[in-house]
């Protein structure tokens, strides 16, 4: 049975929030390379102690209608919204690390006019129950969010998905595939790896370089959350700064420079992993998903109805051929603008092509 929910921090966290930010030991030495500069984290500390208003977050946040609901022994909190039309079609609406349903309020108004739209907050995500035991991998989340439909009442729906939100919208495709309408991906798993017979082409070689490549200049993150979350969760858990330092970067480093996403959009986000103590259970997902890759092995292929939203700052990013040869593409834009944040950078955009694809599918 789902319950309404309402956001809603405690004023204790609030005020333990602040004297921690007062309280900040800034780090030492070169502290203009290597990471965040100081002088750019001292801005977004004086931000957030002098000028962001949470409250005005938190009633942002709570014009949508929101929810929690039990599946598979966890609370899972989501967003939905109801269309008028009525032939609209769910849509499941799927976010990522170190995003959070936060991501999609710009694009929500944008689509409720085609779809009824679920936007769930992941496992160990916001305000989504950690799991209190090992195994919560990306297959596995999709199984639940299966569950979270059939409780919905929707048998059958469309999927649109970047970053985890792409990799579980795969599982979701390759295990129900008679439920899925379309998969609409702005982002194609990092684990995602198709059956090769002979070699790859020259342009499918290198992609996979730059993909090598981008691991060694950037992938550090990625790697220590598949290797050792819990024992940067204990820093990021403690210090605000050192929690909004790991994630400012990420929005700063892989959205389009013109995108200009608001320091209070950030730290909107920011907030929600802090008041709710779910970094540590969000990077786990790393570790957990090592072990349910996609790799796709001999005659095996996604055969639902994909469409590919490919955003100039999302890099790196797979050639067509060497996605197609693991998903039904049927529908592939190039698009002018926006980078991994797709939702919140280009909501337009996004919202009129997942449109398009899914009624061109029906």
């Amino acid at each position: 049975m789902s319950e309404p929910f309402r956001v809603q921090v405690s004023p204790w966290i609030l005020e333990d929030l602040r004297e921690r930010l007062l309280a900040t030991r800034w780090p030492v030495g070169v502290t203009d390379s290597g990471g965040v500069p100081l002088s750019a984290m001292l801005d977004i500390w004086r931000y957030w102690l002098e000028e962001f208003d949470w409250h005005t977050s938190e009633r942002d946040i709570n014009r949508f209608p929101h929810f929690r609901t039990h599946c598979g022994g966890l609370s899972l909190h989501y967003i939905h919204v109801k269309s008028t039309r009525p032939d609209a079609q769910p849509l499941l609406l799927l976010h990522g690390w170190p995003g959070s349903f936060v991501e999609m309020l710009p694009i929500l108004p944008l689509l409720t006019d085609s779809f009824h739209v679920v936007v769930p907050s992941l496992p160990g995500y916001g305000f989504s129950d950690p799991p209190s035991s090992a195994g919560m991998s990306n297959q596995h989340i999709a199984t639940l969010l299966g569950e979270l439909m059939t409780k919905l009442g929707y048998d059958r729906f469309a999927i649109q998905g970047g970053d985890w939100g792409a990799g579980i919208g795969t599982w979701l495709a390759l295990e129900f595939p008679s439920r899925v309408i379309a998969l609409h991906l702005n982002y194609i798993p990092g684990s995602y790896a198709p059956f090769v017979e002979g070699v790859p082409s020259a342009e499918e070689a290198a992609y996979l370089r730059q993909v090598e490549q981008w691991r060694d200049e950037q992938g550090a993150y990625g790697h220590v959350q598949r290797t050792r979350p819990l024992t940067l969760a204990y820093g990021l858990s403690d210090s605000p700064i050192g929690l909004a330092s790991w994630i400012a970067e990420m929005f700063r480093e892989w959205a389009d420079p013109e995108s200009g996403i608001p320091l209070d959009v950030i730290l909107t986000n920011v907030m929600i992993y802090w008041a709710t103590n779910t970094i540590a259970s969000s990077m786990r997902l790393y570790l957990e998903s090592v072990k349910t890759p996609l790799r796709l092995g001999r005659g095996e292929r996604v055969r639902v109805p994909c469409g590919i939203a490919k955003f100039p700052y999302e890099a790196p990013f797979p050639p067509r051929s060497w996605i197609e040869r693991g998903y039904e593409v049927v529908r592939w834009t190039d698009m002018s603008r926006g980078g991994h944040f797709a939702a919140l950078e280009a909501p337009e955009l996004l919202a009129a092509d997942v449109t398009e694809f899914v009624r061109g599918v029906e």
